[in-house]
């Protein structure tokens, strides 16, 4: 028996879930967990099924899921549980989400085979030396940008990589890797969106003289800081704290969020719908 994970979404429609557990339950499956929703002001459905099944029953399956995704113009994939995604690590000189990504793999929380780690700055290359991944350096200037973005996008090709996540990379992705790779980039914001977009949102937040400070994750799009949220954390603070303190307690913050959208992603836990995001505990 293996362990498999279906993701699916389309127009809400009667009789989705029916079908497609009844194709499961035909070809001998057994259905372990199922997560589903319906948004009705999108009038979409999403479902997030586990199941285990005979590795001989699956073409069967695969055929009966076919006509399912015709009927109901439906998205839909399907991997065998315990196969790793691969995900590329960018970042630049600040090593703490890097760091608890890093830890998060290794201690088994997160399942993730990551080919290369690449950065505009040295800093994080003994990190990546420790944990036993290549690293890449390609120092960025506005002259060799796109340069050095086609050598970022020649390993993910040769990786065959799922994922790419932005562990506080201060670098502005140019649109048309954004448009490339849209749905499969996963960035970490020091702030809480959609308020403070853009370059010191700490400094912005202890200007206003702010109350919660936090982090958000979120997919990225060509539209700076703009992209549909996956998860997001706070913290309170109050006026006796310095910007350096903001700046501290929003790492821990940075570092913990970063890591919950990656292992929701990877578990194919997250859908896009529209604007923002369906995601499954």
């Amino acid at each position: 028996m293996e362990n498999y994970v279906l993701k699916a979404s389309c127009r809400d429609k009667p009789h989705i879930i029916s079908q497609i557990t009844a194709s499961i339950a035909q070809n001998e499956g057994n259905i372990t967990d199922l997560d589903q929703y319906s948004d009705k002001g999108t009038q979409h459905f999403f479902l997030r099924l586990t199941f285990s099944m005979d590795e001989k029953n699956l073409s069967s399956l695969l055929f009966s899921f076919k006509s399912i995704r015709e009927f109901f113009d439906m998205e839909i994939s399907l991997r065998i549980e315990n196969q790793k995604k691969k995900m590329l690590i960018l970042c630049s000189k600040q090593p703490h989400c890097l760091i608890h990504l890093l830890e998060k793999k290794r201690q088994g929380a997160i399942s993730v085979d990551i080919p290369a780690i690449v950065s505009n700055h040295k800093d994080c290359e003994p990190i990546a030396a420790y944990h036993h991944i290549p690293f890449h350096h390609f120092p960025i200037s506005k002259e060799n940008k796109m340069e050095q973005e086609a050598l970022i996008e020649e390993l993910i090709e040769q990786n065959h990589v799922d994922l790419i996540v932005l562990a506080r990379y201060m670098q502005i992705l140019s649109p048309t890797f954004c448009k490339k790779y849209e749905g499969k980039i996963i960035n970490i914001h020091h702030s809480f969106l959609p308020g403070f977009k853009g370059a010191n949102p700490y400094k912005q937040a202890h200007d206003r003289g702010v109350k919660i400070i936090g982090a958000t994750s979120h997919f990225v799009t060509s539209e700076l800081d703009e992209g549909p949220i996956i998860c997001q954390e706070t913290i309170r603070v109050n006026h006796h704290h310095s910007i350096e303190e903001f700046i501290r307690f929003g790492a821990d913050i940075e570092a913990l969020v970063l890591a919950r959208a990656v292992k929701h992603v990877l578990e194919d836990k997250v859908f896009i719908d529209g604007n923002k995001t369906v995601a499954f505990k």
